[in-house]
């Protein structure tokens, strides 16, 4: 896993609420337990016209949106089944934090596994992103992990809670697995000890 420190980035806006799992995706592509590849399938049924084109009126497929490594979502983002795809897709495709005012617990967890940051801020503050995103489409977020804030373009700071065990893991790019193995001298003369 990667390290999350500072994020500075462009912000692809998915204003849509209630976007559930297999929307973000589709249960046709679950045939895997491999992450390569499924950057490609996010969004599948909304990003592709019938005929496998780019359908050039979704968010992910307009200019602004390339290159972001920030999503900003509506309300209930990541609802649905528990797949551990849906962040595997998220991180596949290049995206590192997903802003939203409400994100499902299930997703919330996997994306924290899968060193997909998710953030949760207040409705009148994900307006304002909204808002300051409507005016430049080429603004960018900074968000400080360690600091638990999102720095708007306007220099306004948002804060937003997390584990403190998941902030650690995120910030030293590690598992819990990845955790516990860095604590291995330690466990070793602890058993020493007995």
């Amino acid at each position: 896993m990667q390290p999350f420190a500072n994020l500075t980035s462009r912000v692809a806006v998915l204003a849509m609420d209630d976007v559930d799992t297999d929307q973000i995706i589709p249960a046709r592509f679950l045939k895997t337990i491999d992450k390569a590849g499924l950057g490609a399938n996010l969004f599948a049924d909304w990003r592709y016209l019938p005929d496998g084109s780019p359908d050039p009126g979704f968010v992910l497929n307009q200019p602004e949106s390339q290159g972001a490594q920030v999503l900003l979502a509506g309300h209930n983002f990541g609802c649905g089944s528990s797949r551990e795809h849906a962040p595997w897709a998220l991180t596949a495709y290049g995206f590192r934090a997903v802003i939203s005012t409400a994100i499902a617990d299930i997703f919330y967890n996997n994306a924290l596994k899968n060193s997909l940051l998710p953030v949760v801020i207040d409705a009148e503050s994900h307006r304002r992103i909204q808002a300051l995103l409507a005016v430049n489409p080429q603004a960018e977020l900074t968000i400080d992990l360690e600091a638990q804030a999102v720095a708007l373009p306007d220099g306004e700071l948002v804060s937003f809670p997390i584990d403190g065990f998941a902030k650690t893991c995120l910030l030293q790019g590690v598992d819990e697995l990845g955790y516990l193995l860095g604590l291995e001298d330690r466990i070793a003369a602890y058993e020493a000890s007995l």
